[in-house]
């Protein structure tokens, strides 16, 4: 079987700062992958890298076998960014948001169909945000907003979708609105990559996880990534503990 994304020896430097160091990883298709590690590990930086916005100083990408541009150009792959990553003042409400998900799939004037808007309005509703459908996309609070991304990407009928920190301050309502979702996409045959800090959620939401920093540290079950002297290798001491301790 063809995997759905094949990270290989990917290295990314900033200038004097080196991001990635010959990461690999490979999903397959109907899988969530955690990726975990600290703040300024890498993890964005290997968004950024799979979907064309920084390029790799060295290894190479692939979505489905093919060109990561060829599935960007599809709309094969669909990516859901941080929240400090977007601006909200800029006047779309949430159905065109979500409309933005079907412009792979529309002519060059993108004049929406009907089956467009019934794959925007289904999308909506499968999070929850129909009554605010209409609302400027940044009058919503930050767990509707991440809602409204996702709906994006459901609409936009990806099968690679990456999430970076979804969960990143947001309520319980959208952590478990996500969640399920997610697996309901999986389950259906799409594959998702998804960065968190939430790891006690993480055996529920991943069949399996990646432990980063800057380089793969391990790759393995939610269970095994999660134990104590595996965390340490990434985050000096085991936050899990500490988070309890709080």
């Amino acid at each position: 079987m063809t995997p759905a994304l094949h990270v290989s020896g990917v290295s990314v430097a900033y200038r004097d700062v080196t991001a990635l160091i010959d990461a690999s990883l490979t999903l397959e298709p109907g899988r969530v992958c955690g990726l975990v590690g600290m703040n300024g590990s890498g993890k964005s930086t290997l968004f950024k890298a799979i979907m064309g916005v920084v390029r790799p100083d060295t290894g190479s990408i692939s979505i489905f076998g093919g060109l990561p541009s060829k599935a960007r150009k599809d709309g094969t792959v669909s990516y859901v960014p941080q929240s400090e990553s977007v601006d909200w003042t800029f006047p779309v409400s949430v159905r065109e948001v979500v409309m933005m998900g079907r412009y792979g799939k529309q002519n060059w004037m993108r004049t929406p169909r009907a089956v467009d808007r019934e794959a925007v309005a289904a999308a909506i509703e499968r999070v929850d945000l129909t009554e605010l459908a209409g609302r400027q996309i940044g009058q919503l609070s930050g767990g509707q907003r991440k809602r409204a991304f996702v709906a994006r990407a459901i609409a936009q009928e990806a099968s690679l979708l990456l999430l970076d920190e979804p969960f990143a301050g947001v309520d319980k309502r959208t952590e478990a609105t996500i969640t399920r979702l997610l697996r309901e996409l999986t389950a259906a045959g799409a594959s998702v990559l998804v960065s968190t800090h939430d790891l006690h959620a993480l055996p529920d939401l991943c069949d399996e996880a990646v432990l980063l920093q800057q380089r793969v540290l391990m790759n393995g079950t939610p269970q095994d990534v999660l134990r104590p002297e595996n965390l340490a290798m990434a985050f000096g001491v085991d936050p899990l503990r500490t988070s309890e301790a709080s």
